[in-house]
């Protein structure tokens, strides 16, 4: 076991939680806790946006797939989650800002009604379940791993998810910006610093991209048969799209000082994700040349130590601590949000439905018990999946909002025909086509179409339907009154 690295790990932790606890002396509202009060700079905008996706699955997941698969199998991210952020900027910040929203689910309840955006807000809070679970999962990998077995990747689940508990419960979204833009510099650092030693333990780039070139590791697009197409389409949608209706990137878009920072942050945030998710890619890749087949047989079996063991087996003590520093850096700052985040849709979504005339006050701590329990919620949850690969966790987290959330958001904003029964067909129509191409209720239809691409179209044709049907049935029983001259 290397003290050494430990103790840097554990003054890094400590670290962040006195700055969250800081943080959490300027926390005076809701608005405060949920959007930092609304003043953060161009330059916090990025890093936090940027620190929305950086996480678990960018270093460890995404690597491993593109080495086992090249581009192809990456698709959904980071090339469909960076470029969620450069839509969000470009077709949703401005218009979402000008409204003044604490949440996402505001919106609906202001385009739609209390039932919608009770309906929504609850499929957005269960999408997070997957996601945070990555995050936990992979913290209970970090600390099994540095402390070479003695701590249990359980109990390292446990200590890691209170390390971050911690400093967002005490300084909500405000800490959470200061962390992450902490955090930011030191995962940027980081890694840029060990793929220039990586790519030397290689025998320099050239030979690094001449094996991702033996290995047709740069194929981009499917074979182009229908089934392949789709199933590309899908994954690519499936981030893209289903993560827009979402409270994290919301809460990161509102909290800019105005409309303008709002939409270049996130824009900056998605393609500075896209560009930098490639440094952990070439880390890997490396680790391929410098490992032979000990990397690969890593890759299939427990693609998740791949990159940990590379660095822990061929690298010296300081690159140990500033990778370990980077990628507890990815994954508080992904985690940390994706806390916060549904806590508060549900307090101002759901709660405050059932107890109208909360006072700010009883808001804000009941914010602070949601995320207490959201948090115990998901450490259960994540428990309970130990061995799913942080990936799959993931790319399986966005699919509900996809089919019953992005519709309704995009059509309220951009159709003004768009009407409540339209929303409500279309949640229905999406999330019940959904289902159907589940595995165990329809095996075979789910092996020949994607269902998350058949619930997002049955849901564009049930909002369509379903706001367009009434006004038309209401003109054909009008009475029509003769013509007189």
């Amino acid at each position: 076991m290397n003290y050494t690295l430990i103790s840097f790990v554990v003054l890094y932790l400590v670290g962040t939680l006195a700055l969250g606890a800081w943080a959490g002396t300027r926390v005076k509202s809701t608005a405060d806790f949920a959007l930092a009060g609304r003043r953060l700079p161009l330059v916090m905008v990025v890093t936090t946006t940027f620190a929305t996706w950086f996480g678990a699955e960018t270093v460890m997941g995404i690597p491993a797939k593109f080495v086992q698969g090249g581009l192809n199998a990456v698709v959904e991210d980071p090339f469909g989650a960076g470029t969620c952020l450069i839509l969000v900027g470009v077709f949703f910040a401005a218009k979402l800002y000008k409204q003044n929203l604490l949440t996402i689910g505001d919106f609906y309840r202001a385009r739609y009604g209390r039932g919608v955006e009770v309906f929504c807000s609850v499929a957005i809070i269960l999408s997070y379940l997957g996601w945070v679970a990555a995050q936990i999962t992979a913290l209970g990998l970090v600390f099994s791993v540095l402390t070479n077995g003695a701590m249990s990747e359980t109990a390292g689940m446990v200590v890691g998810t209170l390390a971050v508990l911690v400093y967002v419960v005490i300084g909500g979204f405000l800490a959470i910006a200061w962390t992450d833009f902490i955090q930011m510099i030191v995962l940027v650092v980081g890694l840029s610093v060990i793929a220039v030693f990586a790519s030397s333990l290689a025998g320099g780039s050239d030979q690094v991209f001449a094996m991702a070139t033996s290995q047709n590791l740069w194929n981009f697009f499917p074979a182009p048969t229908f089934t392949d197409i789709a199933f590309f389409v899908a994954a690519g949608l499936t981030m893209m799209l289903g993560s827009i209706p979402q409270q994290d990137v919301f809460q990161r878009v509102m909290s800019a000082k105005d409309v303008g920072t709002a939409q270049k942050g996130a824009v900056i945030g998605g393609v500075s994700y896209i560009l930098f998710a490639f440094v952990p890619m070439f880390i890997v890749a490396s680790a391929v040349v410098v490992m032979g087949n000990n990397a690969m047989e890593l890759a299939k079996n427990d693609y998740q130590r791949l990159l940990p063991t590379f660095v822990l087996t061929q690298m010296p003590l300081v690159m140990q601590i500033l990778f370990f520093g980077a990628l507890l850096s990815a994954i508080k700052s992904t985690s940390s949000a994706t806390l916060l985040a549904p806590s508060t849709s549900f307090v101002e979504n759901i709660l405050k439905n059932l107890r109208p005339g909360m006072s700010d006050r009883q808001q804000l701590l009941a914010m602070r018990i949601t995320i207490v329990v959201f948090t115990a919620i998901v450490l259960a949850y994540a428990i309970a999946m130990k061995g799913t690969p942080i990936y799959d966790l993931v790319s399986a987290a966005y699919q509900v909002t996809l089919v019953g959330a992005f519709v309704p958001l995009v059509m309220g904003i951009y159709w003004k025909r768009a009407t409540t029964q339209g929303a409500i067909a279309s949640i229905a129509a999406g999330i019940g086509t959904w289902v159907l191409f589940f595995p165990q209720i329809n095996e075979g239809l789910g092996e020949a179409f994607p269902g998350q691409l058949a619930g997002l179209l049955a849901a564009l044709v049930g909002m369509v339907a379903g706001s367009l049907a009434p006004q038309v049935l209401r003109n054909r029983h009008e009475p029509r009154h003769p013509v007189t001259a």
